[in-house]
């Protein structure tokens, strides 16, 4: 039985992140250096976009490089952020075809020019697109967010455009990243690893966790499959009970 036909179309999550992880080790796996996962990584992230496309997936979020990755060693920041200029490059055909608009999230002052006019072209050809909102998380920090959405709406009841009363939900919602766009229903994280790594803190308050032990690399559209069944398996409860949940109905 093929998994697509175990995938119920009226109940997809209707945004998904995923942390891509383990491109390293896979290319230690094979004596190769760690660009090569990264490289190889491209393909996967290709496929997983083209399939959320595909199955009507609203959003997409993908973790492409936190604060944290600036520590990595210069020859390897360099050489991911000459793999996400030619990757834009290459995948806006793509994106036009699948009706993709592309946005960032994340400190994208920070990124080398060249990247930085890359995204904003790319961004800006794609802008019109409704099938699919294709998310990267660039330079991103879920912390430094939440305080730069303190730090604004401070700003706001200083110059008394916004009362303290005033902040609810929807106010900190509105100064995120992410605003205009729905909370996660579904974070995946490939590699094995079971940690958020500071990725959509707010966001994911009520997310579902679905962790693989396959690397980044080799994740693929019937990986993504099983992961959308075993969301669809559980029982989404935001705090309420079984039986509330069926009264409900």
């Amino acid at each position: 039985m093929q998994l697509i036909s175990q995938i119920d179309k009226n109940n997809l999550p209707q945004h998904i992140a995923i942390i891509m992880d383990g491109n390293g080790r896979w290319a230690k796996q094979r004596g190769k250096l760690r660009i090569f996962g990264h490289q190889n990584g491209v393909n996967a992230v290709r496929e997983t976009v083209t399939t959320a496309a595909e199955l009507g997936v609203k959003v997409l979020t993908l973790y492409a490089f936190s604060t944290e990755n600036w520590n990595r060693p210069k020859r390897e920041v360099d050489m991911l952020m000459s793999l996400l200029v030619n990757s834009l490059k290459k995948e806006l055909k793509l994106f036009t075809k699948n009706n993709i608009s592309l946005r960032t999230i994340g400190n994208i002052q920070s990124l080398p020019k060249k990247a930085q006019k890359e995204l904003n072209e790319v961004i800006d050809k794609t802008k019109n697109n409704t099938h699919l909102i294709l998310n990267l998380a660039l330079s991103y920090s879920s912390k430094e967010e939440i305080v730069n959405a303190v730090k604004n709406i401070s700003k706001k009841i200083v110059n008394n455009q916004l009362s303290v009363e005033e902040i609810d939900e929807n106010i900190i919602n509105n100064h995120l990243y992410t605003r205009n766009l729905p909370n996660v229903d579904l974070v995946i994280r490939t590699s094995g690893e079971k940690r958020i790594s500071n990725f959509l803190l707010w966001q994911i308050a009520y997310a579902e966790l679905y962790f693989t032990k396959v690397f980044w690399p080799d994740f693929n559209k019937e990986e993504f499959y099983k992961a959308i069944i075993d969301y669809q398996q559980r029982e989404r409860r935001f705090g309420k009970t079984s039986d509330q949940l069926k009264n409900d109905e």
